[in-house]
């Protein structure tokens, strides 16, 4: 996903230029370039993956495995790598057809590969029934196996009548000499260090969730936890973040430096509008969410308490999770991706000073929850540095009329915070024992919830009130997130 992610950061910028600045055919020429130079690089690796699959594997099999299913693990990833060739060939098709403001059908890849994988799976759960599946499937990691390679090709599939119906030929044309290719090539480095500091922070948080003084089950609270916030961040702040890169590049491209700077102030606000009141309700609702969700077979209720408190924590950095979201794409329409990458460098050294603060001087306090809160006192430091740093280099982007919406939209979140808290008890969520009468309190305090913070934002004539509501009514909220920009 980093890579990917990273691709597209570096090509935007890059491909952009060539649309706003020459002719149509000069994009759609170094766009053929940077295909089929990634399409060999990628080749090459996925060969030399399935050729040395065993010393691949064997890396894992230095912390420790099972020999008995040394042979299958070697198979399945020979099977698996030259997904790597079809998924990176298919993230340079959705960075292009971003840049032309195209986002439902690269959203729509994940649908296909999920398709694929089901196919698979149920060729090999049926194959007495359905004939016509491989004699291999009847071992079922090979099926899913054989799904996630076909799922990868698919995705890349998908893609390839639109970029056809924009002017891309798909005309054999290697230069890795080209300035543009390899302007892409410089930019993809820093870029891919400064999409995955996330990855590498969750990856640290990890590694102090082993200590010895955490309680077992640490990991895992931690995953869960994270992936119940990337639900709400996913929801919304990436969606915008996607479509932000190539509006903001093409504005770059036209010279129109205040527009663009509106653009990520309009995106900030809005976002801003959704992730503060979700971050207070993730922290007064953890424990019935979390219990409905997953305090389900072994997964028992002091799995839910651990999960619930690195929740908590988690959820005090959603608004800076989402703001990094949209200000990196900001240097990445400039064309620098070093800066992001050298302050997640010096996030990353601060997120392990922070972990070790904690687990030495604070454990009793925070126990699982201290490599959450590292992360999330690390994204505000993350955030706030990019900001500071781009001010100064191109000028004010309005700081004071967004410390004015974030005081309205605080107020109202505010007001929320009391009403939900005390709703929750007043509901008893706690001696309710059935699962439909759980699922159903937290939904109905999720409702009350939100009507209550989108009523007092009216009362305040909160103007991102209109503006979210006006996303919701465009027919892809994606691409209307660009266009109301200008507003």
């Amino acid at each position: 996903m980093t890579s990917e992610g990273s691709l597209g950061a570096s090509f935007i910028p890059v491909f952009t230029g060539y649309l706003s600045t020459g002719p149509r055919r000069s994009a759609w020429e170094f766009a053929q370039k940077v295909f089929w130079d990634l399409a060999i690089l990628l080749l090459v690796i996925s060969v030399l993956g399935i050729v040395f699959s065993k010393q691949v594997i064997g890396i894992y099999g230095l912390f420790g495995g099972h020999a008995v299913a040394w042979d299958l693990a070697v198979y399945l990833n020979r099977i698996m790598f030259p997904v790597i060739f079809f998924t990176g060939l298919a993230s340079l098709a959705t960075a292009i057809l971003h840049s032309f403001r195209v986002f439902g059908l690269p959203a729509s890849g994940p649908i296909f590969f999920n398709l694929a994988l089901v196919a698979c799976s149920f060729g090999a759960v049926y194959r007495p029934i359905l004939r016509w599946a491989p004699a291999g499937f009847q071992t079922p990691a090979v099926a899913l196996a054989v799904g996630i390679l076909i799922g990868g090709a698919v995705q890349l599939a998908i893609q390839i009548p639109s970029l056809v119906r924009r002017g891309m030929n798909f005309a054999p044309s290697l230069s890795i000499l080209d300035p543009g290719v390899r302007k892409v090539g410089r930019l993809m480095g820093p870029s891919f260090f400064g999409m995955g500091v996330y990855q590498i922070n969750l990856f640290v948080d990890t590694i102090f969730a082993t200590s010895s003084r955490m309680p077992t089950g640490s990991i895992t609270s931690l995953y869960v936890a994270d992936r119940v916030m990337e639900l709400v961040l996913g929801s919304y702040a990436i969606a915008i973040s996607t479509a932000l890169l190539p509006a903001m590049s093409h504005q770059i491209a036209a010279g129109k430096w205040d527009e663009m700077k509106h653009t990520f102030g309009f995106s900030l606000r809005i976002v801003s509008f959704i992730t503060i009141p979700a971050a207070v309700g993730l922290v007064l609702l953890r424990r019935p969410i979390i219990q409905v969700m997953f305090q389900h077979g072994q997964f028992g209720a002091s799995s839910a308490s651990l999960t619930a408190h690195a929740l908590l924590f988690y959820s005090l950095g959603l608004p800076a999770f989402a703001a990094i979201r949209l200000i990196t794409p900001m240097y990445y329409s400039t064309q620098d991706t070093m800066t992001p990458a050298r302050v997640g460098a010096c996030a990353l050294g601060l997120n392990i000073a922070l972990n070790l603060i904690f687990l030495l001087f604070f454990f009793p306090t925070l126990s699982n929850g201290s490599p959450a809160l590292a992360s999330a006192l690390t994204a505000y430091f993350n955030f706030g540095a990019l900001f500071l740093l781009f001010r100064k280099r191109y000028g004010r982007l309005g700081a004071r009329g967004l410390i004015a919406s974030l005081a309205r939209i605080a107020a109202c979140a505010s007001a929320m915070a009391a009403v939900t808290y005390a709703a929750l008890h007043l509901s008893h969520f706690a001696d309710a024992t059935h699962f439909l009468a759980q699922a159903g309190i937290l939904a109905a305090l999720i409702l009350a919830s939100t009507a209550i913070y989108f009523g007092l934002a009216w009362l305040l004539r909160c103007g991102e009130l209109s503006e979210f509501l006006l996303l919701l009514r465009r027919a892809d909220p994606q691409a209307s997130s660009v266009v109301g920009t200008g507003a």
